[in-house]
């Protein structure tokens, strides 16, 4: 039977750890290379720290399994047992531009279910953690319950993409809730943003393509707090293969998907 207390020790360990090696980084060269697309970027830190979180798993955790961006692991989607699904650096993008606004961002699920969740702003010092059951933190700070507002008053992070001509959906469906709520913002990172959905500084996320490694450590960090975390219909997240996903406050959730989305 998995020890969860250790695991969850080693787990926020590893990722300040990981995150010193980081900040110390921002004085070095970076090698900077494109995957898909010139805007898919990944550099040798991203590389290392993954290669350091497998180091460390495999030596203290040999059975468990790890599902990470950069594909060092097994590259698994079989979701029995435990796995690890790590993003290195989520923010790349902004880790190359901005040395800012970029996160480590970890989920260990056991059997397709997410019993910890990290998200460590760099920069910032600010480690979201959550295991199951247990709650949701920033740092030592205990993270309260959400409390549902108005669509009027909502504040959703949204990237700019979604209400332009794009190939995933009809930008007039989210152009409406919009222009219906308090205001918009976009960090450039799925975990930030989900960390801040959890701390109730944003009060929903959507994203209409995003991997596993993206939202696995912050839909642990979401559901602990009373948040609600699906794809744009509804439906569980695709963590074999990732999906959409619609992070937001409980009520407006379900308003949302109803009023808004039902089109899509």
């Amino acid at each position: 039977m998995a020890n969860w207390k250790e695991i969850d020790t080693y787990a926020k360990e590893w990722t300040k750890t990981a995150g010193k090696r980081l900040r110390e980084s921002f004085k070095e060269k970076l090698n900077i290379q494109t995957k898909s697309n010139r805007n898919d970027l990944v550099t040798n830190m991203d590389k290392e720290t993954e290669e350091f979180f497998i180091e460390k798993i495999k030596e203290k955790y040999p059975d468990h399994k790890i599902l990470g961006e950069e594909g060092m692991g097994e590259g698994t989607k079989n979701l029995a047992g435990i796995v690890w699904i790590i993003d290195p650096i989520d923010g790349t993008m902004n880790f190359i531009h901005q040395q800012r606004n970029f996160a480590i961002s970890i989920g260990v699920y056991e059997d397709g279910i997410g019993k910890i969740g990290l998200i460590y702003d760099v920069v910032h010092d600010e480690l979201y953690h959550a295991a199951k059951g247990q709650g949701a933190y920033m740092n030592d700070v205990k993270l309260p319950a959400l409390e549902t507002v108005p669509v009027s008053d909502m504040i959703l992070s949204l990237n700019a993409t979604w209400v332009t001509e794009n190939k995933r959906i009809d930008p007039a469906i989210l152009a409406k809730l919009v222009k219906d709520i308090r205001g918009t913002r976009s960090y450039g990172s799925a975990a930030i943003e989900l960390a801040y959905t959890a701390a109730g500084r944003i009060d929903g996320y959507i994203s209409l393509r995003l991997a596993p490694w993206d939202v696995a450590g912050g839909a642990v960090l979401v559901e602990e707090v009373g948040g609600v975390v699906t794809d744009l219909r509804g439906k569980p997240l695709d963590l074999k293969n990732g999906s959409s996903v619609f992070a937001c406050k409980p009520g407006l959730h379900e308003e949302v998907i109803k009023k808004y989305l039902a089109d899509y």
